[in-house]
């Protein structure tokens, strides 16, 4: 086990905004992989809280929740996204070995460890695009630890609404390979024109083979959960007001594009998920997460 001793490291990237998203992800990671049903474990998530000044005094243990799994922030949303961890690290480790990819890019990669923490097939190169600040941070964070990769790792600093295919070409991507994508709580931050090029681009780059995986909210008024719990304890809690860092745009049709560009697509519910690994979070009234669906896409081979 990785020790827990804080460090004391630059927080550009992760002070406010979207990047302060990325830390709530992380102790929410940390939370799950210390319960004794932990459907995901990530022993690096606590070191990223505790090194940046705004999480600093946030929980990394359920047992620092007051009202443990009753709070809606760090009991519900937190298990929602343990749960999410564990269900794209299956969709990553099962698309490498199915496919024999060996190149994985995830999009808006936060400060998740997943190079660090699966177990990957020897060759796997995992390339991390994000915004430098956010790279240059979890950078700092592993390396002070006892942390090595399990697989190549290649950050691409660049920003996702900009020209990223040149940094991850530049970075040793080769589009004439088959490759796996993940975009994990990312879509729904961009701006919709963002989201087709994001969308456009990674079948442009995906040979027959490939796999993507990625998170849409379906709501058509994300105002219409202005009241969740799920909403309102992030904002009271720590200071996140998500419904100001989304985009409420209408959103694209992305599924249908893809399935017109000849990928096979499969849409789950969280809820699917958790009927499945038996633990989780369920649909509740004035549920935050009732749009959120999980996208499965392969591109076929002829």
């Amino acid at each position: 086990m990785v020790g827990t001793a804080p460090r004391n490291t630059g927080v550009e990237g992760v002070e406010g905004g979207v990047g302060l998203t990325a830390l709530m992800v992380a102790a929410a990671r940390a939370i799950e992989t210390y319960r004794h049903d932990a459907l995901a474990r990530d022993v690096y998530a606590e070191h990223f809280v505790r090194a940046a000044p705004a999480s600093a005094g946030w929980p990394v243990r359920g047992q620092q929740v007051p009202d443990g799994d009753a709070n809606p922030l760090w009991g519900r949303f937190a298990r929602y996204f343990g749960l999410r961890t564990r269900v794209l690290d299956d969709f990553l480790l099962r698309a490498v070995h199915r496919t024999g990819a060996r190149q994985v890019v995830l999009l808006g990669a936060g400060l998740d460890a997943r190079a660090f923490r699966l177990d990957w097939p020897p060759g796997c190169v995992l390339f991390e695009v994000d915004r430098e600040g956010v790279l240059a941070f979890k950078h700092e964070v592993l390396d002070g630890l006892p942390a090595v990769p399990k697989a190549a790792r290649v950050p691409v600093p660049t920003d996702l609404r900009a020209d990223w295919v040149a940094a991850l070409s530049d970075a040793g991507f080769d589009p004439a390979a088959p490759s796996v994508w993940l975009a994990e709580g990312l879509l729904f931050y961009l701006p919709a024109a963002a989201e087709t090029h994001l969308i456009d681009t990674v079948h442009r780059l995906s040979t027959p083979g490939s796999a993507l995986a990625f998170e849409v909210k379906l709501d058509e008024d994300l105002l219409e959960y202005r009241n969740s719990p799920l909403y309102t304890s992030t904002t009271h809690q720590i200071g996140i007001d998500l419904l100001a860092l989304f985009d409420r745009a209408p959103r694209p049709d992305s599924v249908g594009d893809l399935t017109g560009k000849g990928w096979d697509t499969a849409v789950h519910t969280p809820f699917d998920f958790t009927r499945r690994h038996g633990r989780g979070p369920l649909a509740e009234p004035n549920d935050a997460l009732a749009g959120n669906r999980w996208v499965f896409a392969n591109k076929p081979r002829s």
